[in-house]
């Protein structure tokens, strides 16, 4: 348990406060392509045809027919859709069906943005892919890997799609090989958006082995637990802090479980800070209120 008496407790709960300002109110604004001219169009009233956008809606300073080059596109600019974080919140929870039937219409209303700066559509289609994977969804998690991939071609295969074939890898693979896939997954140089969800995944499969019949070896199962939970805000706090926010919860139940509630209640409230707008912060308002 000399994890938890490390500096990198106190820093976990530091970054995940400042993180959590992140959650704050925001005036909604209608997603919408940013030309380089300063000119602006909703996403709506676009379309893609192979490297161009051409505009389908009549808009101030645009045409219907007119088209642009994707590379002419600056950024995109709005307020990201509420939709992301409740899925992802769904997914951690073991709600995937109900995850993808918000992710879905976003991957598709969004499609055209993915060449784009700034867009909210790899978000999306990222968290739909662990969906699929989640799901046994090989198909889906192929064709939409390859999409990701084309969006960012930069980088060759988006790292999300070695994470979906993780996921993806059935029951009967040996725990400690399909700890080890998404183990090399949490490395310093990928994207922490990738290693904050392979942490949380990892840190469900090691919660998921049954616990040893000898109380010692139980105890430090619990620790390992714990410590694998906890590194998901502490180590990657700016991957996802809905992400974090889950594993904020787990590991405010196994405190709990051990009589540090002080340290469970800091975890909950800063979960509650970050998953504002998902069922994660019920969660962790009715688990607050059951700890007082």
């Amino acid at each position: 348990m000399a994890f938890f008496k490390h500096p990198l407790r106190t820093a976990c709960l530091v970054c995940a406060t400042i993180l959590a300002t992140r959650a704050g109110l925001v005036a909604e604004e209608p997603v919408s392509i940013v030309f380089q001219n300063g000119r602006t169009i909703p996403i709506n009233a676009v379309a893609v045809q192979g490297d161009k956008l051409t505009i389908t809606v009549a808009a101030p300073g645009f045409n219907v027919g007119q088209v642009f080059p994707i590379a002419s596109a600056d950024h995109i600019y709005g307020t990201k859709p509420p939709e992301i974080n409740q899925a992802v919140a769904l997914l951690l929870t073991g709600k995937t069906e109900d995850a993808l039937k918000l992710l879905e219409p976003v991957v598709d209303g969004h499609r055209i943005t993915g060449k784009i700066p700034g867009n909210f559509w790899l978000e999306a289609a990222r968290a739909a892919l662990v969906g699929y994977a989640l799901n046994g969804n090989t198909a889906k998690c192929t064709e939409i890997g390859k999409e990701i991939s084309d969006a960012t071609p930069v980088q060759g295969i988006d790292p999300f799609v070695s994470l979906g074939k993780a996921l993806l890898l059935p029951a009967t693979t040996p725990t400690a090989e399909r700890e080890l896939a998404l183990r090399d997954l949490t490395t310093d140089n990928l994207p922490a958006d990738i290693c904050v969800y392979a942490a949380f995944f990892r840190a469900q499969l090691l919660k998921s082995i049954g616990r040893n019949s000898d109380a010692a070896l139980a105890a430090q199962q619990d620790a390992d637990v714990l410590e694998a939970y906890l590194t998901v805000p502490c180590v990657y706090p700016a991957g996802c802090m809905i992400v974090n926010s889950a594993a904020e919860i787990q590991a405010s139940a196994l405190l709990v479980a051990i009589g540090r509630h002080q340290e469970a209640v800091m975890l909950l409230n800063s979960a509650i800070r970050q998953s504002s707008g998902t069922h994660l912060a019920a969660d962790a308002n009715k688990r607050l209120e059951s700890i007082k």
